[in-house]
């Protein structure tokens, strides 16, 4: 990236939390408000192009017979990953890093439980994770730290030639979204983010359903996080530092948007056909977060510097729109005590599907169809890849088993030379919603326009199916019997 392009995106960024260069997580960083110079600078970054280097989309990278994996990030996402990682073929987990040992010595009480060799421990430091990604052993970084470090850490494995795997959101500035599209064109390595809904049962049986015509032309879509984490937020444990919670104190907009886009992008085949134009978002008051820190502080000082009226809003509310006329509706909601749901709707011209409230029902007009037709739905058209390792998946775990198929299916494509079903330009894409909305909703919910990270590749660029067996080897460790069918 050029000098002056570079500082003009570092401005716009601000409006996220800031790029960390160092550390696990920098909480006087994380969370800085929304200035106006920043929002200014978004305005303008929005419309902008870049020269594309290397079209990530579709590229297959050099087959890997064996996949090394370096995990940094083991406090609450990472030992899950440690866990499906040891359960399949072709994996060697050869680095564990978290700043805290405590979290290395979980990682390896795991490989141990599975009669894996130790790994090589990185830890005791904030920069102790430069050093993992520079190391040899490691073929993709695997990255399950807070969202400030998602991108620094990316970019630096792929420079260190490695492919980086991350967890949601890949990006929380409009620079650091830029910054992984350009690192990852130039140096061809893989930039996946890690969005487990793309791979829960219910999600993959509507994409192959739309991409088999059920639903008609899709005109329509919605999904959501509404997830009530009050108690996690305000918990001391929760999150290193309370992170999460300056999340929510200092950013107003949609800051969690990537579980609810990502399934009902793939199925509008955004990036690969169509592309997202503008958005607009709103969001209420904040009518619970700085009462309870305020309740919270008067027992105990330590939630002093939360009970400020600085939180930003319960609901928020972002609608976009294609270039080819679809609409999305997002919404983010983490502090209502609402039941869990990411919505899930897909609406067609000949057919709609909704996921939540739970069960998953499909209708092809006024009635939902009941339970015996959708058994006759599921039959027809659940997938092969949930045909070959759902079951599994359910066993060994991670959110009901979609974490489960989400590695599973990186592994197989690293392995067999198959092109991501997730590229960095949906991991700049997805993420990128959440400093755009806080735009729009600092400006009475004013339409913004979506960076095209693809630099107008999306015309041509085919979709992914991911639905579908493209012949593979790799296998699950704990099913032997069934290693010869388990493959993509």
């Amino acid at each position: 990236m050029k000098t002056n392009r570079r500082k003009f995106f570092q401005i716009a960024g601000a409006a996220g939390a800031g790029v960390v260069s160092g550390g696990f997580a920098s909480c006087s960083q994380q969370g800085s408000s929304t200035t106006e110079s920043a929002l200014a600078s978004i305005k303008e970054a929005a419309g902008r192009r870049h020269p594309q280097q290397f079209n990530m989309c579709g590229y297959a990278a050099p087959k890997l017979e064996t996949v090394r994996i370096g995990f940094v990030g083991l406090g609450n996402r990472g030992p899950g990953a440690v866990e499906r990682m040891s359960n399949i073929e072709g994996v060697e987990i050869t680095a564990l890093c978290d700043k805290n040992p405590a979290g290395v010595e979980r990682g390896q009480e795991i490989l141990a439980k599975h009669g894996l060799p130790k790994a090589k421990e990185y830890t005791g430091s904030e920069e102790i994770w430069k050093e993992m990604c520079q190391s040899q052993d490691v073929d993709l970084v695997y990255i399950c730290t807070p969202w400030s470090m998602h991108t620094p850490m990316a970019v630096f494995a792929m420079e260190s030639g490695k492919h980086a795997a991350t967890e949601v959101p890949a990006a929380v500035t409009v620079e650091e979204a830029w910054q992984l599209v350009e690192t990852s064109e130039r140096t061809k390595k893989h930039c996946m983010m890690l969005e487990n809904c793309c791979y829960d049962f219910f999600e993959l049986l509507t994409l192959n359903m739309a991409r088999q015509g059920f639903f008609g032309e899709i005109l329509h879509t919605e999904g959501a996080y509404i997830h009530d984490l009050m108690k996690n937020n305000f918990g001391k444990n929760s999150y290193s530092d309370m992170w999460r919670l300056k999340e929510n104190q200092h950013r107003n907009g949609d800051l969690y948007p990537t579980h609810g886009l990502g399934p009902v992008c793939q199925i509008l085949n955004v990036n690969r056909g169509d592309k997202m134009d503008y958005l607009t978002s709103m969001s209420s008051f904040d009518f619970s977060m700085a009462k309870h820190a305020a309740e919270l502080a008067a027992e105990d000082s330590f939630w002093n510097e939360f009970k400020t009226n600085e939180y930003r809003g319960n609901m928020n509310t972002t609608m976009i729109r294609t270039t080819k006329g679809k609409t999305i509706m997002i919404q983010h909601d983490v502090s209502s005590p609402r039941p869990y749901s990411r919505i899930h709707l897909v609406s067609g011209t000949k057919g709609v599907a909704q996921k939540y409230p739970l069960p998953g029902k499909i209708a092809k007009g006024h009635s939902w169809f009941d339970a015996d037709e959708m058994k006759v739905l599921e039959e027809q058209y659940t997938p092969k890849i949930v045909q070959l390792v759902g079951e599994m998946a359910k066993k060994v775990g991670g959110h009901g088993g979609m974490d489960f198929i989400m590695d599973w299916r990186l592994i197989d494509c690293l392995r067999n030379g198959i092109a991501l079903d997730q590229d960095v330009y949906d991991a700049a894409l997805w993420s990128v919603i959440a400093p755009l909305s806080e735009w729009s909703v600092a400006n009475r919910s004013d339409s913004i326009d979506i960076p095209d990270f693809t630099n107008g590749a999306w015309q041509n660029n085919k979709p992914v199916d991911i639905t579908l067996s493209q012949g593979g080897t790799t296998g699950v460790k704990v099913n032997a019997e069934a290693e010869s069918q388990l493959s993509v």
